[in-house]
């Protein structure tokens, strides 16, 4: 602990040593991405109870094999990453990968859970997500397979996912796996976010969406955002930051007793032979 010397100084606590930077890399684009991406994909199956749990939420099982949705891998992963180096894929750079204390490329995958890609308007996987089997004690249901502070690591970026071609009216929604869904009932052209406070992907992508016809923007957030503050505190944010764009907006509601809109539309009305959301309400 600190004490005064014989000049009544006090003498000052050292500082800890920090610790040793570990060395990240720079993100790979879009391109190399998408290939390892799609690679490693290609590589892994979906176990028969996360088949169910898609077909539970109304999926067929050409759409589940369309979306390319996968289980996340949890045993040999250096092996996996060692097949994707054999076929081309250069890991550098791409979320989710690093290297191991022996320097070899590995999958910071850990938990299991169904992954889901994030695509952008071309189709191409931006980053794979994982709906978990079991909710995180600190954290929510979702992660983002990404490998920050890990050797030759770096970090995913809270990209919006697309799905649909641009149309003048889409639907924007929290979750990617919503959007999925949401488009297969529809037909309509979704964009999600990773959470309501990922606002910096958005603009950039609506600025993007407007410049090639978008006009309008409908929003079809949880309905707990009704009862939820916090949710509420970052919606009304978002909508302020719609209001400074070329576009139009309104909100979607619907039945609270379904709280997203792909529950809604799945429970609701296609159970009851409706094949579409009619009993929408914007107000």
């Amino acid at each position: 602990s600190d004490h005064a010397d014989g000049g009544g100084q006090q003498k000052r606590r050292k500082a800890p040593p920090r610790p040793p930077e570990i060395p990240q890399a720079a993100l790979a684009d879009i391109e190399r991405r998408h290939r390892v991406y799609s690679s490693l994909l290609e590589c892994l199956p979906l176990a028969d109870d996360h088949w169910e749990n898609l077909r539970g939420r109304g999926l067929s099982d050409d759409a589940i094999r369309h979306f390319q949705y996968r289980t996340a891998p949890t045993a040999n992963l250096q092996s996996l990453a060692q097949n994707l180096i054999q076929t081309g894929c250069d890991l550098y750079g791409v979320p989710g990968f690093y290297r191991d204390a022996q320097g070899c490329w590995t999958l910071a995958s850990y938990r299991r859970g169904i992954v889901i890609p994030c695509r952008d308007r071309w189709g191409r996987i931006q980053s794979l997500h994982i709906r978990l089997d079991e909710k995180m004690k600190k954290g929510g249901k979702f992660l983002t397979f990404s490998s920050t502070d890990k050797p030759d690591g770096v970090r995913a970026e809270n990209w919006c996912h697309i799905v649909g071609p641009v149309q003048p009216e889409i639907l924007l929604i929290e979750g990617y796996m919503k959007a999925d869904i949401v488009h297969h009932f529809t037909g309509r052209t979704v964009l999600a976010i990773p959470g309501v406070t990922s606002t910096q992907p958005l603009i950039a992508a609506l600025k993007e969406l407007s410049g090639l016809g978008v006009r309008r923007v409908m929003t079809c957030f949880d309905m707990d955002y009704m009862k939820n503050w916090h949710v509420e505190n970052a919606y009304r944010k978002l909508l302020q930051l719609l209001s400074g764009l070329d576009i139009t907006f309104g909100t979607y509601l619907w039945d609270p007793a379904y709280n997203g809109l792909d529950d809604y539309i799945w429970e609701s009305c296609m159970k009851r032979g409706e094949r579409n959301a009619n009993s929408l309400e914007a107000p």
